[in-house]
């Protein structure tokens, strides 16, 4: 069962489309990695996904019921953000922000959701740590738990084993897997890790293939 499909879609900005008039599915509990090479519309694909870049013609279509507030996105992570001055907590409850009526007084069930994606990400007990003190992997871990509080069908990831070491890239991967295969996630990612890929998607989309 499809749970997102797009129609003739065109993407781009300003007055260059990078995808144009684009038929594709997604189905429901599949773990799509998507590769080609820099500059070929990975990214500005899954902005479209996100619902961050309007389609400039065509549609993206949610199926099976799918809300667009059951979608999580992590971007990749810029410089602002790695020296961003606040607690592992705060980073991840601001996914909540226009959740909560009463911000930055966050209900119970909102911060019982953010303490099971630390957990699911296996950050929490960097709570109550400095985001801007951790390393690499470790923000990256928290970023993901962030973009889990909203994540309860899809999950978006733009390349999130860049500039991670060996040790910690394998741990996002080990996550990544066990969020699709035993808490039902439906992920895409767009990765330049072809063999990661290989080894953990249940179908690859080649860019380069797409757009010539």
């Amino acid at each position: 069962m499809f749970l997102l499909k797009c129609n003739k879609l065109t993407l781009g900005y300003n007055n260059k489309d990078i995808l144009h008039s684009f038929d594709y599915g997604i189905h429901s509990g599949e773990y799509l990695c998507i590769i080609g090479r820099n500059g070929c519309g990975k990214t500005t694909f899954l902005r479209g996904l996100a619902g961050v870049l309007r389609p400039k013609s065509g549609k993206i279509e949610l199926c099976d019921n799918l809300r667009r507030n059951q979608i999580g996105y992590l971007p990749q992570i810029t410089i602002a953000q790695k020296d961003f001055p606040a607690s592992v907590e705060e980073i991840v409850l601001s996914a909540f922000q226009g959740k909560s009526l009463l911000l930055p007084f966050y209900g119970k069930a909102l911060r019982k959701r953010a303490n099971e994606c630390l957990e699911l990400t296996r950050t929490e007990n960097l709570r109550k740590e400095s985001f801007r003190e951790l390393s690499g992997g470790q923000k990256q871990r928290v970023l993901l738990a962030r973009a889990l509080c909203a994540a309860e069908r899809l999950l978006l990831l733009d390349e999130p084993v860049t500039g991670l070491d060996p040790e910690s890239s394998q741990n996002m991967y080990n996550i990544i897997k066990d969020l699709h295969e035993n808490k039902n996630m439906t992920i895409v990612m767009v990765t330049h890790d072809i063999e990661a890929a290989r080894n953990n998607a249940t179908r690859v989309l080649n860019f380069n293939e797409i757009v010539q």
